[in-house]
C-alpha cells in the first residue's frame, strides 16, 4: 500500500509519491518485506513500543492509582456508614411509655431504626431535646401520642408512631367492643393475599444489577479514554513530523495496526488491574455475596468486550484524526464517534435497570459498536442467550475488520498530508 503526497518539504511535486526510499519491495529491511512474519514483528514493535512508553507515563500510573484507590475505598466508606449508622433515640414518658416496644417492632417493619428510652420527667426530656441526646420525645397516652422534636420531626418516626397510636386507638374501641385485641390483631396478620410467582424473582438481582452498572461505567470510561489516546497519538506524530521518519521504514498500515494493538494492551492491562481490585474488594469486604464464578465472569467478558469495542472505536479515532494536523481540530472529529459510545451508554442505565429484558436494549445489543456496553450488561443481569452473546462477537468482529480496512486506507492515504484538514472524499480515494 502507497501512501499519498504531502505537502512537506520532504516530499514535493507528486501527490502519490511513495514514504518508503527503498519502494515496496522485498529488498531492504526486515520491517519493509511483505511476508507475513516480517510484518508481524514490524506490528509488534510499534505495539511494545506504544506499550513501554505508556505504561511508563506519570499519567498511567496516577490514573491507575486513583482508580484503585476509589474502588478500595468504596468498600471501606459503605462498612464505615453501616457501622456509624445509629438508630434513632426516642424517649418516651408516663403513659406513652407502655408503647415503646410496639414502636420499635414496627419501626423494624417499616424500615426504620427506633431505640426507646423511658424519660420519667417531661422536662427533662425536652432538655435532652435541646442538648441532643435525644432525637424525640413522645407525651401523650398510647391512643393519642404527642410528639416533641427540637425543629421538624422526621418523617419516617412520624409514620412509626403514626402506625403505633392507630393501632393502640383500634386495640381500645375492640375492648370497648368486648372482643379480644390479641385474637383480632392475629386474625388480621394471618388474612394475606396468596401469591404465585411464574417466574420467581432473583434475590440476587439487586447485586447483579450493581454489577452490571460497574461494568459499564468502567467499560464506558476505559473505551473512551483508550481510543481518545490512539487519535491523539496520531496528531502528535503527524503535527511533530515524526510519522514521516516512521513511514520511511514501515507502511502505514503496519503502524497503524502496531499503534493501536500497543494501546489497546495498555488499556487491557489498567482494565484488569482496576477490575480485579474492584472484585477482591467487595467480595472481600462482603458487599458482593455472588458465587465468585459470577464475579469472575463478569469480569473475563468484560475484558473480551473492551478489546472488541477498543479495536471497533480505535480504528475509526485513528482514521478520523489522520485528517486534522492540529490537537485543536481533534475535537471535532472525535465528537461524533464520541455520541456513539454515550447512546448506548445512556441506555444501558436507563433501560435495563427497569427493564433488563428490554426490547430495545436486546437489539441494540446485537449492533456493532453498541454492544460493548449493552452485552456486557445484559450478561451480568443473566438475560443474554448464548447466541445473542455468539452472535454480538461475529458481528461485532466482522464489522471490526471492515473498519480496519477502511480506516487503514484512511489513514494510508492522511496521514502525511499536513496543513488543512484532509476531506474524508480525497482520502477515501485511491492511492
Amino acid at each position: 500500500m502507497t501512501a499519498p503526497g504531502r505537502t512537506s518539504t520532504h516530499q514535493q511535486g507528486s501527490n502519490r509519491a511513495s514514504p518508503h526510499p527503498q519502494g515496496t519491495g522485498q529488498q531492504g529491511t526486515g520491517q519493509q518485506g511483505t511476508g507475513g512474519t516480517g510484518s508481524a514483528r514490524t506490528v509488534w514493535l510499534v505495539a511494545r513500543r506504544e506499550l513501554d512508553t505508556r505504561v511508563r507515563t506519570r499519567s498511567f500510573v496516577l490514573g491507575t492509582l486513583v482508580m484503585i484507590l476509589l474502588i478500595a475505598a468504596y468498600p471501606a466508606l459503605m462498612f464505615f456508614i453501616g457501622q456509624n449508622a445509629s438508630a434513632t433515640t426516642v424517649g418516651f414518658t408516663g403513659r406513652a411509655a407502655a408503647v415503646i416496644q410496639p414502636t420499635e417492632i414496627t419501626a423494624e417493619s417499616m424500615g426504620e431504626s427506633v431505640e426507646g428510652r423511658e424519660i420519667t420527667d417531661v422536662a427533662d426530656g425536652k432538655q435532652q431535646v435541646r442538648a441532643g441526646e435525644l432525637d424525640a420525645l413522645v407525651t401523650g397516652t398510647p391512643g393519642a401520642l404527642k410528639l416533641i422534636v427540637e425543629d421538624r420531626p422526621d418523617a419516617g418516626l412520624r409514620a412509626v408512631l403514626d402506625a403505633v397510636a392507630g393501632q393502640q386507638a383500634l386495640n381500645t374501641e375492640l375492648s370497648r367492643a368486648g372482643l379480644d385485641p390479641a385474637e383480632v390483631n392475629a386474625a388480621v396478620a394471618s388474612a394475606k393475599v396468596a401469591v404465585t410467582s411464574l417466574e420467581p424473582a432473583d434475590p440476587q438481582q439487586g447485586q447483579r444489577l450493581a454489577l452490571a452498572m460497574a461494568a459499564a461505567f468502567l467499560l464506558y470510561f476505559m473505551l473512551i479514554g483508550s481510543s481518545q489516546m490512539v487519535a491523539q497519538g496520531v496528531v502528535e506524530e503527524k503535527s511533530s513530523r515524526v510519522v514521516e521518519i516512521l513511514l520511511s521504514t514501515i507502511r502505514p498500515s503496519q503502524l497503524l495496526a502496531g499503534k493501536v494493538l500497543g494501546i489497546g494492551l495498555t488499556g487491557l492491562l489498567q482494565f484488569l488491574v482496576i477490575g480485579v481490585v474492584g472484585v477482591v474488594a467487595t467480595t472481600t469486604t462482603g458487599l458482593m455475596t455472588l458465587p465468585s464464578t459470577a464475579s469472575a465472569g463478569t469480569l473475563v467478558w468484560a475484558l473480551v468486550w473492551f478489546l472488541l469495542g477498543f479495536f471497533f472505536y480505535a480504528t475509526i479515532m485513528a482514521a478520523g484524526a489522520s485528517l486534522v494536523s492540529r490537537q485543536e481540530d481533534l475535537q471535532g472529529v472525535v465528537m461524533p464517534i464520541i455520541m456513539l459510545l454515550i447512546v448506548p451508554f445512556v441506555v444501558g442505565i436507563s433501560i435495563l435497570p427497569n427493564d433488563p429484558e428490554s426490547s430495545l436494549g436486546t437489539a441494540l445489543s446485537l449492533v456493532p459498536g453498541f454492544s460493548p456496553v449493552l452485552m456486557p450488561m445484559r450478561i451480568a443481569l443473566g438475560v443474554a442467550a448464548p447466541w445473542e452473546i455468539a452472535v454480538s462477537i461475529v458481528l461485532s468482529v466482522l464489522a471490526t475488520a471492515a473498519l480496519l480496512w477502511l480506516g487503514g486506507r484512511i489513514y494510508s492515504n492522511a496521514v502525511l498530508r499536513t496543513g488543512a484538514r484532509v476531506k474524508l472524499s480525497e482520502a477515501l480515494r485511491a492511492a
